[in-house]
């Protein structure tokens, strides 16, 4: 069995951000970065279904520029057997459908089995990148599994769905499935590991001249919301309050 992961390097989200001097991007300027957190969970399940079926191998692939490495070794210490890295500073003029188009043209001759992704980037957070990928490689999809099963070459899953909603799901490889928090407890690097992953194939590729369906044309801080208002009083004094505060600043009981 083969198996393909897609990782992201994205900012620290407890870092500062401060937006570049044309507001197209964040200034990378005093950032920490990380793996996204979503593709963490996907890294876990890809190596714990290697560790189940054994003769099975975990190609991971992620676009991003050279820092990008730091969030691919860390795959192949928890257990990805070999990286390509589509090295591309320019990554975040990159859409969703551009990154996929990306990662199908290196991946698409390799025959994979099953594709995990995370279900989206904490930097972006379209959730676009894995289903588009799907449609790119004519492979079924299935979004947001918090729970992941494979017995007998066939896979279920459960998948989140809006209003807490809960569905369980049975498919056969191919296919790809996007993953979401709480799917499982991504396992800490081990030292043996980090070494080992340094004797590890990371295969640097060049990123297509691909065509962006969307663009950026600036962005910006949120609006900022004014501070809360804390009622003292007792309950009858809270009450008017309350009314008081609904009439003059909210619609609701106009």
């Amino acid at each position: 069995m083969k198996i393909l992961v897609c990782v992201k390097q994205v900012p620290d989200m407890e870092s500062k951000f401060k937006l570049d001097k044309d507001n197209k991007w964040f200034s990378e300027e005093d950032l920490a970065f990380r793996m996204n957190e979503y593709d963490e969970y996907a890294v876990e399940q890809a190596v714990q279904l290697k560790e189940q079926t054994g003769d099975t191998e975990v190609v991971v692939v992620s676009l991003g520029p050279e820092r990008a490495k730091e969030a691919i070794k860390k795959a192949l210490a928890m257990g990805c057997d070999r990286a390509v890295h589509i090295k591309d500073d320019d990554y975040y003029k990159k859409d969703s459908y551009s990154v996929a188009k990306n990662i199908y043209e290196y991946v698409k001759d390799e025959n994979f089995d099953i594709v995990f992704t995370g279900l989206q980037s904490q930097d972006r957070g379209s959730a676009q990148v894995g289903v588009l990928l799907a449609e790119f490689l004519d492979y079924p999809c299935i979004t947001t599994i918090i729970e992941f099963e494979y017995n007998n070459s066939e896979i279920q899953v459960k998948r989140e769905l809006e209003g807490g909603e809960k569905a369980v799901v049975k498919v056969k490889p191919p296919v790809v499935l996007t993953c979401q928090l709480g799917l499982n407890t991504p396992r800490y690097p081990t030292l043996p590991n980090i070494m080992k992953a340094k004797k590890k194939e990371i295969k640097a590729v060049e990123p297509l001249d691909t065509e962006n369906l969307l663009t950026f044309t600036d962005i910006d801080y949120p609006e900022k919301k004014g501070a809360a208002e804390i009622l003292e009083g007792d309950v009858n004094e809270l009450v008017d309050k309350t009314l008081d505060i609904l009439k003059q600043k909210t619609s609701v009981l106009k």
